[in-house]
């Protein structure tokens, strides 16, 4: 076992040269305006989060492949656009998931887990800023086995901003342990 682990360190180390810093994972959250500008769009570990898209990002997401759409956000909250039409008239399913502040559990997560895992194609998550994306990935890496800080870590990377939301997921970390 020694040996094994020796010759991954070993490897490690080469991989990544003497002294060189290891590049943490990139941000899942992008800047919809520059999507936009950019007119196309990559996935992170097959997603990415946003705040909430207007039908051009929306747009953008479709031409670069991308399958499907979870919403995150109320019935009630203005999108501006009918996004539904708006993404199923583009080709990709439209998933509605809608969380609230009292919604940010493991068992959304859960859920949230499982609407992903039923796509093979990219999708595209979001809500009104990514908070509620971000929250609910943190707990997503949670139950998945990272420790609290690198949970709350890729809750950043995905948008999570809010210190309300982030008091939230670290007393639902508390509280499953």
């Amino acid at each position: 076992m020694k040996r094994i682990l020796l010759t991954a360190v070993c490897g490690l180390l080469v991989a990544c040269g003497d002294g060189a810093e290891i590049v943490p994972e990139p941000p899942l959250k992008v800047d919809l305006n520059l999507v936009v500008a950019d007119g196309s769009v990559s996935p992170s570990g097959g997603m990415t989060t946003s705040g909430q898209p207007d039908e051009a990002a929306l747009r953008v997401f479709a031409d670069s492949g991308y399958a499907a759409v979870i919403d995150l956000r109320t019935e009630g909250e203005d999108r501006g656009i009918d996004e539904k039409a708006v993404v199923e008239g583009l080709g990709m399913n439209y998933e509605l998931l809608p969380i609230t502040r009292g919604d940010i559990t493991y068992e959304k997560a859960a859920a949230l887990d499982g609407l992903l895992a039923s796509y093979d194609e990219p999708v595209l998550l979001h809500c009104g800023s990514a908070n509620r994306v971000g929250a609910l990935l943190a707990l997503r890496a949670s139950a998945n086995g990272a420790d609290d800080e690198s949970a709350i870590e890729a809750g950043r990377r995905a948008g999570l901003t809010s210190v309300e939301l982030e008091a939230i997921v670290r007393e639902e970390f508390a509280a499953g342990e």
